[in-house]
């Protein structure tokens, strides 16, 4: 008993240090880009994704998901421009690495290049509907929506060719890299798991296909919350903008009268007291 319950322990520590140690590459990944303005959000090509595909492939759906959503995650906590999408981030990779981790299920070169691209197909839905979704509701026409998307579109296919072509070889090196250690246990036994699951049951997974829905069902309430919020916002912002003017345009007009009668323009309470 007491050595079964060091081995669980030990395979916990394992699969902790595995989600941490692609949760970091993930994030460092998201470092390696180009921020590409597009009017109204802000898209980029970037090496993220790639780590996030190489988590799936390498260590399974859960843990390759975790470790997807944890890095993007992160990264958008600690920029500015994109903080308050953390929480569709972190979705929305995660549907990326649990996507490619579950279609991995045997180690030939066609099905990995498959499941990557799955991976990458999933989250460019995801991702797109989101920047349309949110330029739709902070009062964009369709118009300029479609134009957001299609620019997002092109950057989103780029980064997805990047990923699939650094993390598919990268798969392949690391696999055999990690035969000399610990960690090989995890990627052999996913193989071995994953094949026994294929041969009882062809159909999809239930715990997959809710994970998605309840995905994109939050990536939708998050969103449609956001936009509403931003839109507000810059209602109240130009609000303000337009009273500021008036009141100057106001004055402006007071001193071309004062001007034009010669008489003398009464003290404001400020310019007494500093005459006092």
């Amino acid at each position: 008993m007491a050595n079964q319950t060091m081995t669980k322990s030990r395979r916990t520590l394992y699969q902790i240090i595995i989600v941490g140690l692609m949760a970091a590459l993930v994030y460092a990944g998201n470092y390696l880009q180009i921020k590409i303005p597009n009017g109204v959000l802000v898209t980029r090509v970037h090496l993220g994704n790639s780590m996030c595909l190489l988590a799936g492939l390498l260590f399974g759906g859960l843990s390759g998901g975790l470790a997807s959503g944890i890095g993007a995650g992160l990264y958008d906590l600690f920029d500015p421009v994109y903080i308050v999408s953390a929480p569709y981030t972190f979705l929305s990779k995660f549907a990326m690495g649990l996507t490619a981790g579950l279609l991995r299920t045997t180690n030939e070169k066609k099905r990995v290049i498959i499941s990557a691209i799955a991976g990458q197909v999933v989250y460019i839905v995801l991702y797109l509907l989101k920047s349309y979704v949110t330029i739709i509701i902070l009062g964009g026409t369709s118009q300029a929506a479609w134009a957001a998307v299609g620019t997002n579109a092109i950057t989103s296919c780029i980064n997805a060719a990047l990923a699939v072509i650094i993390a598919v070889p990268l798969y392949f090196l690391l696999r055999n890299a990690l035969k000399r250690t610990g960690i090989y246990e995890f990627i052999a036994e996913n193989d071995l798991e994953r094949k026994a699951s294929k041969e009882k049951k062809t159909h999809f997974n239930p715990v997959t296909v809710c994970l998605t829905i309840f995905a994109v069902v939050v990536t939708l309430i998050f969103t449609i919350n956001l936009a509403a919020t931003n839109k507000v916002k810059s209602q109240e912002e130009e609000k303000e903008q337009a009273y500021i003017e008036r009141i100057d345009s106001l004055e402006n007009e007071l001193d071309y009268l004062y001007d034009t009668l010669g008489v003398e323009k009464p003290a404001t309470d400020d310019a007494a007291e500093e005459t006092e």
